[in-house]
């Protein structure tokens, strides 16, 4: 299985622009196939939610096809899908949703790996309901979860456990089946951080343990905005504060105010984009997903691991921080007595797109104690072509002076 690059770069209409983008790992570019459809469920006919006229079945068609191709690329039941503004977003309102049977005695336990939106919602909902916070350590040196002691951190009175599945400062993928085989031991919840492992690994939730998971489709290919996955009898458990007048159905009890039928089907465009990539003679779905998925998987990484010989080529002027066994194309560097805002402006100007900051992930980027406010994240997207990586290796070899 082979990726046919030149094919799948030409249904980028940015891509024109000449830009190198590693910038994936804050949002993708989308293909024309997204925005069409947009444009056509947008430009309609739309109305609300109806099956009397063409105007309204289009709408009921918009989520049902949303929800079915999420719960194919999640391998998790079409119901079990709900639509949210944003990853953070998801986070924020299921933290709510589920601090309310929490009180004094009981535990959440966050990582010192994740982005801040999987921390400080659950950190600010157990410090309303009067719950203790554990967390699980991140050893710098390794860029790893450090797990020696989880049978102490995860105990019989965690409510939660919220990790992530690859963290998109490093791509560290952590161990979360371990982890959630120990949460479920003792009767926990766990809640995944999807964001950056679903634009890079075929997502099979029941098999990671997740009993939540979330993901964000503007990460691979579609518009912005926010899935989450259960098993749907989970979510008939889970009881949010809701109109009088709103359906209490699951999954719809947890999406609020109208849904944007344009922006589901961009998302669900962008499903099928990914399963057409390289399907091999698979029909189903899921399993033209999982055959495009391992011809994505083969490409980015043999992508890594040039770009990763070129920086070693640079020698002591850049100091790579994604060290984790197992980890996405994704690659966190710095150089020494040098600003990385600096080293993102020089590279812009070549038309290399490898932005700076500390993306959000807090907590990881002050544990490597960086010198700086801001390091520099480049990240492999299935459209990088080895073009784009030999100009960004380039790129960095005369800001450094190489």
């Amino acid at each position: 299985m082979t990726l046919d690059l030149e094919r799948l770069r030409a249904a980028f209409p940015s891509l024109r622009s000449g830009i190198a983008h590693f910038d994936g790992p804050g949002g993708t570019q989308t293909p024309a196939a997204v925005g069409d459809a947009i444009a056509r469920a947008l430009t309609g006919p739309l109305s609300n939610r109806g099956h009397a006229v063409e105007s309204e079945s289009n709408a009921e068609t918009a989520i049902s096809a949303f929800r079915q191709a999420y719960g194919d690329l999640l391998h998790v039941p079409a119901d079990g899908v709900v639509y949210g503004r944003s990853a953070t977003q998801l986070a924020y309102d299921f933290s709510r949703h589920l601090a309310k049977g929490w009180g004094a005695g009981d535990e959440v336990v966050v990582s010192r790996l994740d982005h801040d939106s999987n921390i400080r919602p659950w950190v600010q909902a157990a410090e309303r309901a009067g719950a203790t916070v554990r967390w699980l350590p991140f050893d710098a040196a390794t860029t790893e979860l450090d797990l020696t002691g989880l049978d102490e951190i995860i105990t019989a009175r965690t409510r939660l456990v919220a990790v992530t599945a690859a963290s998109n400062l490093l791509g560290t993928m952590p161990p979360v089946r371990e982890i959630a085989d120990r949460a479920h031991a003792v009767g926990a919840l766990v809640y995944v951080d999807g964001v950056h492992f679903a634009a890079h690994a075929h997502v099979d939730v029941p098999a990671l343990g997740a009993d939540l998971f979330a993901c964000s489709p503007y990460k691979f290919l579609g518009p912005h905005c926010g899935v989450l996955a259960a098993d749907p009898a989970l979510l008939e458990t889970i009881r949010p504060d809701k109109l009088l007048p709103s359906t209490d159905v699951v999954p719809e009890r947890f999406e609020f105010g109208t849904l944007p039928y344009e922006l589901m089907a961009g998302a669900t465009a962008a499903v099928e984009f990914l399963a057409a990539l390289d399907p091999g003679g698979a029909t189903e779905r899921r399993d033209r997903l999982g055959a495009s998925k391992a011809s994505i998987h083969q490409h980015e990484h043999a992508l890594r691991s040039r770009l990763e010989t070129g920086l070693a080529a640079l020698g002591d002027r850049v100091t790579v921080h994604s060290r984790a066994a197992e980890r996405t194309p994704t690659v966190l560097l710095s150089h020494p007595g040098r600003s990385c805002r600096d080293a993102y402006l020089f590279l812009a100007e070549r038309g290399v797109l490898a932005p700076a900051g500390s993306f959000y992930a807090i907590e990881p980027f002050r544990a490597l104690g960086l010198p700086d406010t801001a390091a520099l994240r480049a990240g492999i997207a299935p459209y990088t072509s080895e073009d784009d990586v030999d100009r960004l290796v380039d790129g960095l070899a005369a800001f450094v002076g190489a």
